[in-house]
């Protein structure tokens, strides 16, 4: 037996050397990259800082934590969940159309292609960008951070509704147009039901993320808790960031254990 282990062994492929030259390869990128790094201005006064930074989200203040007025961190929070809801909505309602008309087995393949093209330029530009677009339009507040969101969402929600679309059952709509079913008939009896668990996670993995960016996009103005962090952070008011960064990390967490259990259920039943 031992003798059979090592002439299986003496015939196995020697693979070390590619995964060494792979570590020499990723090696050498970090040690170039770190050259970008440029460490002097670090003093002690930058310590004594990031000293207090760290105090101060460790000691959190108590008082603006638990404050139940629309300048306490509850109502910020709620603030947020509801700018990241509509932004989900409002992304959902539109992408749901483009998905269909993005599907090649829906749609003619040209058609496809120019609205895949139309979502992917909607995907190239950056959040702060839209950000600030919509605070041009709306001022300062929830709406921009609501229509922000809807537009970011809508590259993410088609692309994943389109790779649903395309891996339909496609007996089922062949034996509806064999029974003489319209196409509106296809869509609400033979691809909805079909589809619906999967668009139910996917709005779920959406909001759960766009959770995450109402919080970033108050940095700039568009609603949210993202805008009194910034303000708190300029003032060196690092108690009232420890807050803050508290009653993210709950929310998100307790988002993510409903979401979790949601899509559980809708994949499995």
């Amino acid at each position: 037996m031992t003798d059979l282990i090592k002439e299986k062994y003496a015939q196995s492929p020697r693979s070390w050397p590619y995964y060494l030259v792979i570590f020499a390869i990723v090696a050498g990128i970090f040690v170039w990259s770190m050259t970008v790094m440029n460490m002097s201005g670090m003093s002690e006064k930058g310590t004594a800082i990031a000293g207090n930074i760290f105090k101060g989200i460790f000691h959190p203040d108590l008082k603006f934590l638990f404050a139940l007025d629309t300048s306490g961190v509850g109502y910020l929070l709620l603030q947020t969940i509801a700018i990241a809801i509509l932004g989900t909505l409002i992304g959902a309602i539109i992408a749901v159309p483009l998905s269909f008309l993005s599907a090649t087995n829906m749609m003619p393949a040209w058609v496809a292609y120019v609205i895949r093209f139309f979502i992917m330029a909607l995907r190239t530009v950056p959040p702060f960008v839209y950000g600030l677009m919509f605070i041009r339009v709306t001022g300062p507040g929830p709406s921009a951070g609501a229509l922000t969101l809807g537009l970011m969402s809508i590259g993410m929600i088609s692309k994943l509704f389109i790779e649903t679309i395309e891996d339909l059952d496609q007996g089922i709509l062949e034996s509806m147009e064999a029974a003489g079913a319209t196409t509106f008939q296809k869509i609400r009896f033979g691809v909805m039901p079909q589809l619906m668990p999967d668009f139910l996670s996917i709005l779920l993995y959406r909001l759960d993320m766009n959770l995450r960016d109402a919080s970033i996009l108050g940095l700039v103005g568009a609603g949210g808790i993202g805008a009194p962090m910034i303000f708190a952070m300029s003032a060196y008011k690092w108690p009232q960031v420890g807050s803050i960064l508290i009653g993210l990390f709950i929310l998100i967490l307790v988002i993510e254990q409903i979401s979790d259990q949601i899509r559980s259920y809708l994949l499995k039943g």
